[in-house]
């Protein structure tokens, strides 16, 4: 086999003019040893379903692989919502909490570096990291707002 990324296989096609065979897709195992016996040009492709998809989740991820090897430009990440920062900020300065953002990353297992992030708005959404500090403030991840207590 060629080490060659650029180059396509087909499979049953010899180079050059002539009589060349025409190329087959070969189903099931005893026609694949035939082929394999006589010595032709085997190819295996992936390919992604379309339409009838039995899959759909092999064929969005299809999709969604084209949208994104066609699109020129660069897609910046999704920063936090400054309403959810802002509450993230004043609830850690309520009375009942006060703690400074060292504490706060280490009740979240994080670096304050990523408090300081959150609180000012310019981080980039990291879930896992506010749900962690939604938890200890007790206040909603995709709000902000304070959760009532369950007691």
């Amino acid at each position: 086999m060629s080490d060659d990324w650029d180059t396509v296989t087909k499979i049953g096609s010899k180079s050059g003019g002539g009589a060349a065979q025409r190329e087959t897709i070969v189903r099931g195992k005893a026609a694949l040893n035939a082929a394999q016996r006589s010595g032709a040009i085997i190819a295996t492709e992936k390919k992604f379903t379309a339409g009838n998809a039995s899959n759909k989740s092999a064929s969005s991820e299809g999709q969604r692989l084209t949208k994104v090897d066609r699109s020129d430009d660069i897609v910046a990440p999704q920063k936090l919502d400054t309403k959810i920062a802002e509450a993230i900020k004043n609830r850690r300065a309520q009375e009942g909490f006060k703690l400074t953002q060292a504490q706060l990353a280490q009740k979240v297992n994080a670096q304050a570096n990523d408090i300081k992030l959150l609180e000012s708005g310019t981080a980039i959404k990291n879930q896992a990291l506010l749900n962690k500090v939604a938890r200890v403030l007790k206040i909603s991840p995709k709000t902000g707002e304070p959760l009532a207590d369950k007691h």
